[in-house]
């Protein structure tokens, strides 16, 4: 019986905010994350599709940015986008560079993986 309470009071403290009034806008997190890193990825994997890639892995990262980044800004297939996305920038930081931009990215991406679409998407949570 006391080990229920005082997890409960763990439980209890762990869930102290700063700003409790700020949890009513909760379902604005991944709204704000997916407009975020989709204009990112537009803006990033546009160019790989306009100019011509010599080679095919530079073709297939611009398709995944580019659209990974429409898919995104529209909420559509999030989960999806979100982890091919994840997997761009592992391949980034892997086989170009590692920096703290990529590693942001990722972070984002994975982010959105687990938290899903949100609310203010055109699809359903997967």
């Amino acid at each position: 019986m006391t080990l229920l309470l005082f997890l409960k009071l763990l439980y209890d403290i762990s869930m102290l905010s700063l700003f409790p009034e700020l949890f009513t806008f909760e379902q604005l997190a991944p709204l704000i994350l997916r407009l975020v890193l989709g204009a990112i990825f537009i803006r990033q994997g546009y160019p790989k599709l306009a100019s011509r890639p010599v080679k095919l892995w530079v073709l297939a990262a611009g398709v995944v940015e580019f659209f990974g980044g429409v898919f995104l800004l529209a909420g559509f297939l999030t989960q999806l986008a979100a982890g091919l996305i994840a997997l761009d920038r592992i391949a980034a930081i892997w086989k170009v560079k590692f920096s703290k931009l990529n590693l942001a990215l990722l972070a984002i991406s994975l982010a959105l993986l687990v938290l899903g679409p949100g609310n203010f998407s055109i699809d359903l949570p997967l």
